[in-house]
């Protein structure tokens, strides 16, 4: 706990995806701007863990499936419950919402009772949000929301969406990393003004350009090389795959390119072995690294050594490491969905291709890296959109949603 810490309304941060000791990956992107908040705000988080009697079974037979968590952690000074709440795999979600909300209550009516709630920040729309906007009702505490890019399949779902319109109505202030994403909110009904864009930044002491040469060298990349470079989880959505199917044809019109594969297993899945096989397939052992997961603090070393980044997505509320890449001086090619359009804005950024399409997707990444970039135009993007211009505007928004916290929990009952 943060006694001495900054003054001004107690925030909790509710969100299912939070990394943990068992999952150090999970969620890094609602840690940072959680984080960085608490810099300003005091500040608490509950990261509800989902969990059923027969887990370790299930995990037996699908390894890395739902590890659990521990029951708490200090983490840069700040305290983090993981409440368990239970919840079947891939059945009865319409459940999860009030079953987190469940969960959670016992933890969140302590902090309440030492005075340390004083609004509920939730991260996704459902279950988080909709958990959060009972707990809100439950303890008379105001509700803020980020909808980050599950809602736009969620609100497609004629079992989830009632669901996600109930926790949107109830939220005093619904944030959204994307203007796409507060279009959705208001079709959802939420009025515009409870529905503010906040995306999310870049850290520019943790991503910045450095020695190519050399990163080339730790990377065991040939010095004359072009190097193309996508970082996330290893799963389905992310479009590894799309990128590796279309290297044959890159490599006949680039015959020095390498392929950076640069991530591991997410709580979404594990394609490592799937990718890893559809190398060996196409026979380009010799062109496609797999990194493993790399820790934030190092990850600029990758995008140092590459000439593009390249994200072929199938679906993206605000993709941070869209930014992290302009910061290290990269070009991006990435898909027409989520927020992406919103984050390579203009064409001295990048390109954006429609989603499906193979030809427009190798047509782009051909030209990114044929094509003479202004690296620093690159990095002066990254330079607009930081964290701390992002937290501002959080600040503000929390320290006014306190002290109306009574007035505002009437009227949006």
């Amino acid at each position: 706990m943060n006694d001495n810490g900054p003054a001004g309304p107690h925030v909790v941060v509710l969100s299912s995806l939070f990394p943990s000791s068992v999952q150090p990956g999970a969620g890094l992107f609602v840690r940072e701007r959680t984080f960085r908040l608490g810099a300003r705000l005091p500040l608490a988080v509950l990261a509800p863990s989902p969990w059923f009697p027969l887990q370790g079974l299930v995990r037996r037979l699908r390894p890395g499936s739902r590890p659990g968590a521990p029951v708490h952690e200090q983490q840069a000074g700040f305290d983090v419950w993981f409440p368990r709440f239970f919840s079947l795999p891939l059945v009865l979600r319409r459940l999860d919402g009030l079953a987190m909300a469940l969960g959670a209550l016992p933890r969140a009516w302590a902090l309440r009772r030492a005075g340390r709630l004083d609004v509920l920040d939730a991260h996704f729309g459902y279950p988080d949000g909709y958990a959060a906007a009972c707990l809100g009702h439950w303890l008379g505490v105001p509700v803020t929301i980020t909808l980050r890019g599950t809602e736009e399949r969620h609100a497609r779902d004629p079992v989830l969406r009632p669901r996600l319109v109930a926790a949107l109505r109830r939220a005093q202030r619904v944030f959204t990393v994307s203007d796409s994403l507060r279009r959705l909110a208001l079709t959802l009904g939420v009025e515009p003004q409870r529905a503010r864009v906040v995306g999310n930044g870049v850290d520019l002491a943790r991503f910045f350009p450095m020695d190519r040469a050399a990163e080339r060298a730790r990377l065991g990349l040939p010095a004359d090389a072009r190097v193309l470079v996508t970082v996330g989880g290893l799963v389905e959505r992310k479009g590894f795959h799309r990128v590796i199917e279309l290297l044959p044809a890159l490599r006949k019109k680039v015959p020095n390119l390498h392929y950076l594969v640069v991530g591991g297993p997410s709580p979404e899945g594990n394609w490592t072995q799937r990718l890893r096989a559809q190398v060996a397939q196409l026979g380009l052992q010799d062109c496609v690294h797999f990194t493993g997961p790399v820790e934030p603090d190092a990850l600029r070393g990758p995008l140092s050594a590459s000439d593009a980044f390249v994200l072929a997505t199938r679906n993206e509320g605000w993709a941070n490491v869209l930014l992290e890449a302009m910061a290290c001086g990269l070009p991006v090619v990435t898909t027409r969905v989520g927020g992406n359009a919103e984050v390579v804005c203009r064409p001295d950024l990048g390109t954006i291709v429609p989603f499906g399409e193979p030809a427009a997707l190798l047509a782009a990444i051909d030209d990114a890296l044929a094509r003479d970039w202004d690296r620093g135009a690159l990095r002066r993007h990254a330079e607009a959109n930081t964290w701390d211009l992002r937290v501002d505007d959080l600040e503000q928004e929390f320290r006014a949603l306190a002290p109306a916290a009574n007035a505002s929990m009437a009227v949006a009952r």
